[in-house]
Order: C-alpha cells, then sequence, then structure tokens
C-alpha cells in the first residue's frame, strides 16, 4: 500500500526533473507498451537487417526492385524500449506520407525519393532551420554517419522545412525518431 502513495509522487518528480534538464520531446513523453506486434517486428528487424553504412549500399538503393526494403540498425543493435518508443512517437506524423513509421524498415522507392530531395536548395531562412536541426539533434544530423540514413533523412528534412514549413526544433525531433543508427539511448 505504501508503495502506491510513493509511486505518484516520484513519477511527478522524474516528469519535472526532465522537464528542467530541457523538456521531454512530445512524442515521447509516455513510455511505450511493448505488444506482441511491436515485439516481433523488433525481432524480426534487429536478426534481418539488411542495409550498411556504405558508399556502396547508397549507391545500391536506385537500383533495388520496388519491393525492396531497407531494415535493420546500421551501426548498433537495436533496443527494444527504444524502438517501441521511436514506433510510437512517428505516430504523430502518419498523415505525413514521406516520413517512415518505422525508422528499421523503410521502403526503397521512398528511401530513393527521399535522398532525391537531398540536393534541395535551401533559402537563407530555411537553412538556419536545417542547421538548428543539425545542432540539436542527438546524432549531430539525421544520422551518426554520411550514410543512405544522411542523405534519405537529411532530404526528408529539406522537403519538409521547403514544402510544409517545418521548423528546425521539429526537423530535430523527427531526426531523434528516426534515427536507425541502433542503441539504448531513450527518449525519456
Amino acid at each position: 500500500m505504501m508503495s502506491n502513495r510513493i509511486s505518484a509522487p516520484l513519477v511527478v518528480f522524474t516528469w519535472f526533473v526532465a522537464m528542467i534538464a530541457g523538456g521531454l520531446p512530445h512524442a515521447a513523453s509516455a513510455v511505450p507498451q511493448v505488444t506482441d506486434e511491436l515485439r516481433s517486428s523488433f525481432e524480426f528487424l534487429s536478426e534481418n537487417g539488411n542495409s550498411n553504412c556504405s558508399q556502396r549500399f547508397l549507391k545500391s538503393i536506385p537500383s533495388m526492385p520496388p519491393q525492396a526494403r531497407l531494415r535493420g540498425s546500421c551501426c548498433s543493435r537495436m533496443d527494444l524500449h527504444r524502438y517501441g518508443e521511436q514506433v510510437e512517437g512517428l505516430k504523430r506524423y502518419a498523415d505525413i506520407e514521406v516520413i517512415p513509421p518505422d525508422p528499421y524498415d523503410i521502403p526503397a522507392p521512398l528511401a530513393w525519393r527521399l535522398i532525391g530531395f537531398y540536393g534541395l536548395a535551401l533559402s537563407p531562412a530555411q537553412q538556419s532551420a536545417y542547421d538548428y536541426a543539425v545542432a540539436h539533434s542527438s546524432e549531430g544530423g539525421p544520422c551518426c554517419c554520411r550514410c543512405w540514413r544522411w542523405h534519405v533523412f537529411g532530404g526528408l528534412a529539406k522537403h519538409l522545412i521547403r514544402e510544409r514549413g517545418f521548423s528546425g526544433e521539429e526537423i530535430a525531433r523527427i531526426w531523434n525518431l528516426s534515427d536507425g543508427c541502433g542503441g539504448a539511448s531513450h527518449l525519456h
């Protein structure tokens, strides 16, 4: 009985400390529920990855068949809790067809389309938003290295900034949710 009394104030205190330390990202304010579907997807993607960080892989994307998918993590092992946070957070953007709903399972044609946006010219104000996202995202840009993910999510950012007026803060949030490098750093 006493533990129930303590847990509510502890949750409030933890939330308060997180807010003081920089705030909770909108999409990650709740701990994700690990469903059977999420666990199954995680197990498949973490064991059947087909992507890597090489330039050769980046150059192979345009010649992939239309049904091909870029799966798994590039650099570190996937983490179930982190994966749940990402998938849950990306639901916020479900109405924007160019934002992949799963950072570890991206259709090759969508990746190629987003890579095409990477060369978009930005106005000075738009470039400022992009630069803000680079400076404030957890990986220091769309990915930890200049691999295919850098080009895919860099292109996504330029498209969202130009066509939808996204701010640098919004792009950093999307990049953090779309981080496909693996690892266990959590959003909350």
